[in-house]
């Protein structure tokens, strides 16, 4: 695996794979690599030549008091993952390559970025599209991957590509989980012991919740309020549980058939995101 740390080396490594006819996938994370993580690789692999995984903890998509400085930082483990699944480049830019002075520029995507996540983490998704754009710039990839897990931010940046007509295929992946069900995170790190015994609740409440629409239940008001109460009594603080229409993430109604079930909750030092989508 080849390792770059600049623009220019990034952009002579991929002109020499390009002139060899073959067609770039392109996996950004933060690091702190997990099995879901090693999931897109594996599928990058399966759409396209050669996988490009990038990693940069994006200071632009933190809010005030959130865990910028304590995010974890594990890259001799995540560089040995990524020889270890396929990945021929990685690369490496740090703040000065992301964010050259003067700094003016932000990609705002209107509408979908104010609701769930984005109400109370309200500059969140313009730090979050304008690095993808950014790194989407520099890597000039054929394809990307993103997990599911993060359905709204998967949804933000499909709608990005869309808008302005970028030449890239955007690619979901279902959200890998633990053999309880707790999807794999980063932020899994922060849980205590304890705290890790209650985290799958999170899906199983989802679930419940999901199986009581495909049920017939459309009364998406109560069963928001029991959902809330449950995580609550499990332990939990909810940030937010929306019962939403895929398409445009917006209230879903009772004549929608395409719904996805979006939740955020505090468990500890942990915030717990996650979502179930199906069709009725």
């Amino acid at each position: 695996m080849q390792i770059v740390n600049n623009l220019v080396d990034l952009r002579q490594a991929l002109r020499a794979i390009r002139a060899q006819g073959k067609t770039v996938a392109f996996v950004p994370t933060m690091g702190n690599l997990h099995e879901g993580h090693l999931t897109l690789i594996k599928t990058a692999r399966q759409q396209a030549d050669f996988v490009v995984a990038s990693i940069f903890i994006n200071p632009t998509q933190f809010g005030e008091n959130e865990d910028l400085s304590g995010y974890p930082r594990t890259l001799e483990a995540d560089q040995k993952h990524l020889i270890a699944d396929g990945c021929g480049l990685l690369y490496l830019p740090n703040n000065a390559i992301m964010y050259p002075e003067p700094d003016l520029t932000r990609v705002e995507v209107n509408k979908i970025t104010t609701l769930h996540c984005g109400s109370s983490r309200p500059d969140h998704f313009v730090g979050v599209a304008t690095v993808v754009l950014k790194l989407f710039n520099q890597v000039q990839p054929d394809v990307a991957i993103f997990g599911l897990k993060d359905y709204q931010q998967l949804t933000v940046i499909r709608t990005m590509v869309d808008n302005l007509f970028l030449p890239i295929k955007i690619v979901g992946v279902d959200t890998g989980r633990a053999d309880d069900g707790l999807a794999h995170s980063s932020r899994n790190n922060y849980l205590t012991a304890a705290e890790r015994e209650i985290a799958p609740t999170l899906y199983k409440i989802l679930q419940a919740t999901a199986q009581e629409i495909r049920s017939g239940q459309r009364n998406y008001a109560s069963l928001t309020r029991i959902a809330k109460e449950s995580l609550h009594s499990a332990g939990f603080t909810p940030d937010y549980f929306n019962i939403s229409r895929q398409i445009d993430l917006e209230p879903a109604q009772a004549q929608d058939n395409q719904v996805v079930i979006l939740a955020a909750a505090y468990l500890g030092k942990a915030r717990l995101i996650d979502n179930i989508a199906f069709e009725l």
